[in-house]
């Protein structure tokens, strides 16, 4: 097939969400020709996002509407390497994107910045419980740049989605009302708190009577109408569900879409491409540097865009497979523990209490944007992990997001499981349960990560990504841990009935959790064991920049989007201030 060649831009960036859109907009401002290049379809939010259409339950959550087409490229996976991976068929465990805006246009907007203990995993264990705690197989390590060079790019973040919150610390000065577990802050959050509901006050009232400290969680959907750093006007959320797994018709909840593309779209430096598919990174002849990118665009077409700096921008599981297609990095070999892309692939670890009422109602169907109450007091290594035989920690809460009628049954054990008993039981506890979820940290193993299938292919003759993953003995520990301690919770409320989920003893792909997968091109110190610098920078190509939940080392118990969007703001401060004044190895 021929290629045809473009002309050369500045900077090509592949992906749309939320980190390559706020990259592209920050080196657009600094007068460089962008290119963004996204397989996925172009999105007008208020004609394909219209009331009532966008709360079509089956359209997006069940049939997948907005996700990854799955005919055409998907993954295949096992639990370890003795087992032949197979392909996923239909989404299950997680969600990933497939339009302009990305993932994000789905996310439940639960902004959380990591505390500062989870860039520092390793030396925190180490220093506080000795170098042979951690599991003899463990990986998980440093991330290479601490929290409070990270400060303010968590603001830039927050002031660009408009997250609302109470500060629980401002400066090392603690604040009533906010979380007391948090690293400081500069300064307050753009936007004010979430209002608790029935639910959560039900929760902050158990949690104080066992000593725990509630807090209302950080949420990027709007608690008032906003302008945000980029001049966008985004409006207040209407708490009509709906959230998570569907886009907003209202214009409330921040995500590409909403907070950044709409000005990016407008700068006259910057074009937008759908439905191109990036397959390749093309270098020079000594392959040290990105001469630009090939892709596929939405007439079947082989398309060869040069450009100066690319920038990787996808998805946890494109950004490791476009690395691994186009040479870059050393693949790792788990065998050998050696190489690096693919490496410390992990996952989000989680669970729930349901508590039942026969003599309270409350409306579920009521919320959004990850309205909710919280505590930290489990979270990280807020509490001493000496004599619990695991590490890492959940946050746990009671949120209110709006509970869709097709997903949310929630019955009490010992209910039929279909019948007439058993549709009774879902009419009648729709309004008067709800849950209480533990979300958990993962660690990252040897035996456990990203690499290309020997077998099966994509629709474009592509090897397809393979993932290596279980559940490991500290986090079923953790688990069963969490479940204690919401169970303790769950009976501070006194419910008529209540039950929790078991602690999973093998990984499936088959029940939706979350869409929080992370690592394969992890960043670090040290190029043995990281695929990109502190600053995302390919160790091996110098002008690619690998940027997403591909850069964390593990996962933190504290949803990754915040800090995906703050990789960027951070990465593309280093590009505009240090890499286009002099080209070539940042670290």
């Amino acid at each position: 097939m021929s290629i045809q060649k473009l002309k050369p831009v500045d900077a090509v960036v592949v992906g749309t969400g939320v980190a390559g859109s706020i990259i592209a907009m920050e080196l657009v401002n600094a007068g460089l020709k962008v290119v963004g290049l996204e397989r996925g379809r172009m999105i007008e939010p208020q004609h394909d996002f219209a009331m009532p259409y966008v709360h079509d339950e089956l359209k997006y959550d069940k049939h997948s509407d907005i996700f990854q087409d799955l005919s055409r490229e998907t993954i295949t996976f096992r639990n370890n390497l003795q087992q032949t991976a197979l392909p996923m068929r239909e989404l299950g465990s997680f969600k990933p994107g497939e339009i302009v805006g990305g993932t994000a246009a789905h996310w439940g907007c639960h902004a959380r910045r990591f505390l500062p203990d989870d860039f520092i995993v390793k030396t925190k264990t180490d220093e506080r419980y000795g170098k042979n705690f951690l599991p003899h197989d463990c990986t998980s390590q440093d991330w290479g740049v601490d929290y409070n060079e990270f400060e303010p790019y968590y603001d830039m973040f927050e002031q660009i989605y408009g997250v609302g919150g109470k500060a629980g610390n401002i400066n090392d000065v603690k604040f009533e009302g906010g979380n007391p577990f948090e690293g400081a802050r500069s300064r307050e959050f753009p936007n004010p708190a979430t209002l608790r509901t029935p639910m959560g006050e039900k929760f902050a009232k158990a949690c104080e009577s066992l000593g725990y400290t509630p807090f209302q969680n950080p949420a990027a959907a709007m608690t008032r109408a906003y302008v945000n750093l980029y001049k966008q006007m985004l409006g207040e959320c209407m708490r009509g569900g709906f959230c998570g797994s569907h886009p907003c018709s209202q214009g409330a909840k921040a995500s590409p879409l909403t907070a950044v593309l709409p000005a990016l779209l407008k700068r006259e430096n910057f074009e937008l491409r759908p439905l191109c598919n990036v397959i390749k990174i093309n270098k020079d002849s000594d392959g040290k540097r990105a001469t630009g990118v090939t892709y596929i665009d939405s007439q079947g077409r082989m398309v060869e865009q040069p450009a100066d700096i690319v920038v990787l921008a996808t998805y946890t599981f494109n950004n490791t497979r476009l690395l691994l297609l186009s040479d870059i990095g050393k693949p790792y070999d788990p065998v050998s523990n050696t190489g690096v892309v693919g490496r410390n692939y992990s996952y989000q670890t989680g669970g729930k209490v349901s508590v039942f009422f026969d003599d309270e109602q409350f409306n579920p169907f009521i919320g959004g944007g990850m309205i909710g109450t919280s505590i930290d007091d489990f979270n990280s290594d807020n509490f001493d992990h000496s004599q619990l035989g695991f590490v890492g920690g959940s946050y746990i809460a009671v949120q209110t997001n709006g509970a869709t009628p097709i997903k949310t049954k929630l019955i009490p054990p010992g209910t039929p499981r279909w019948g007439s008993e058993w549709k009774k039981a879902t009419a009648h506890y729709y309004r008067r349960s709800f849950s209480i979820t533990y979300h958990a940290s993962c660690q990252s193993y040897r035996g456990q990560y990203l690499d290309l299938d020997p077998t099966y292919r994509d629709a474009n003759g592509l090897p397809l990504l393979r993932m290596t993953f279980d559940w490991q003995e500290n986090e079923q520990k953790m688990s069963a841990f969490m479940r204690e301690k919401c169970e303790g919770i769950a009976k501070a409320m006194n419910p008529s009935k209540m039950g929790a989920k078991a602690v999973e003893k093998k990984y499936t792909i088959v029940p939706y959790q979350s869409t929080h997968n992370i690592g394969g091109a992890v960043m670090g110190s040290d190029p043995t064991t990281s695929v990109v610098n502190r600053y995302l920078q390919s160790w091996d190509v110098h002008n690619v920049f690998v940027v997403g939940g591909s850069a964390f080392p593990q996962n933190a118990a504290n949803p990754p989007t915040e800090t995906i969007g703050m990789l960027a703001c951070w990465s593309a401060d280093a590009i505009k201030e240090m890499y286009l004044k002099k080209p070539g190895a940042l670290a």
